[in-house]
This record gives structure tokens, sequence and C-alpha cells, in this order.
């Protein structure tokens, strides 16, 4: 069937369009198709990391309950280099940090929480982050230190432990009548089920006043 004057003018305008503006459709095309088959393979390629650091993360918990310190290290070290961005990184940096403390490397142990405080993304776990840290900062006789991060804002849960510690550091420092405000304070915010509370109790009485 003959195409018509109009029809025939149309043809030919597309033909002037396509030649100037036919090679910028055919990369556009391309660039999403490119850009499509990326994000699948950026998806894929993420699910596979967190499956990995998964799997990873429970070997050390693991190797943690069975007190074989080199695989839980080790194994701790590589989710948190290799799977930095992944939600493993900051309960790895956690273990390694206690797995450390409590084997006497108080130097790592600091590290591994201070990766634990910079890279959590869930508050509670930046404020117990913050608490251990702390901790480790006033056995270690920082107490400036220990006191910047106890005096940051806690939420109810962490009160009485920040208010407990502070009150530890406090005495340390010769503040009897600092400290004893932070003991009270630390009765007040403990649960009354809390096993530190006797112990808060002793050094409030040791105090005095």
């Amino acid at each position: 069937m003959a195409l018509d004057l109009e029809e025939q003018e149309q043809i030919d305008e597309f033909k002037v369009w396509w030649h100037l503006h036919g090679n910028k459709v055919i990369w556009g095309v391309i660039a999403f198709l490119l850009l499509a088959g990326g994000w699948r393979a950026w998806e894929t390629w993420q699910y596979k990391q967190a499956v990995e650091a998964s799997m990873m993360f429970d070997s050390a918990v693991q190797a943690a309950s069975t007190n074989d310190l080199k695989a839980t290290k080790d194994t701790t070290a590589r989710i948190m280099e290799n799977q930095t961005r992944s939600a493993y990184a900051t309960p790895a940096a956690w273990l390694a940090g206690r797995v450390n403390y409590e084997s006497g490397n108080l130097k790592s142990a600091r590290a591994q929480y201070e990766f634990a405080l910079e890279h959590a993304k869930d508050d509670g776990l930046k404020q117990l982050a913050r608490l251990r840290l702390a901790g480790i900062l006033f056995e270690e006789k920082d107490y400036p230190g220990a006191l910047a991060l106890l005096n940051e804002s806690y939420a109810l849960a962490f009160q009485g432990l920040a208010a407990q510690l502070k009150g530890d550091v406090l005495v340390e420092q010769g503040k009897t009548a600092e400290a004893r405000a932070s003991y009270k304070l630390a009765l007040e915010k403990l649960d009354d089920k809390s096993s530190l509370k006797p112990l808060v109790e002793i050094r409030l009485d040791a105090l005095g006043g």
C-alpha cells in the first residue's frame, strides 16, 4: 500500500532526526542495559558478601565458645577488614574486644571497641561500645578520656552502668563528693535485680557522708 504524502514526510523527518541523534539513542540504551545489569550484579555481590560474613561470624562465635582465641581473633579480623560495611562488622569487633579483654590484651581490646564505636549503626551498640571503651581507659588510668566518654548521653538502660563507672573514675581522681553523687545516681538508674546494685551500695558506704 503506497504511503501518502504526509506519511512520507514523517518518515523523511524521522530519518533526518535519526541521522542526527541515532547514535545517542543507541548509546543511551546500551548505558541503561549496562547500568541495570551492573545493579543486579551489585545486589548479587552484596548478598554473597552478607552470606559470607554471616558464616564467618558464626565460626568466630563457635571458636570463642571453645576458647580458641587464635581462631576467634583471626576470623573477626577478617570480617572487620573485608566486611567493614556488613552488619557483622560491629558484632565481630565487639566479640574480638571481649576476647582480647578477657585474655588481658587491653591494647587490642581498646582498638576493637574503638572500631565498634566508629562503625556501629545501631545506637544501642554504639553506647555499649562507648561504655566498654570507657572501662578500658579507666583501667589504663586515662581518667579524663574515660570521663569524656561517660559524660556522653546514654539511653535509660545504660545510665546506671555509666553512672557507676563514672563514680569509680571520680574516686580514683579523689573527687569524693562527685563520686558519691554519681553512685547515688547509679542506684536510682540500675534495675533492682541488677547484680551491680549491691556493689554500688558498698562503694557508696565506703565513701561515708
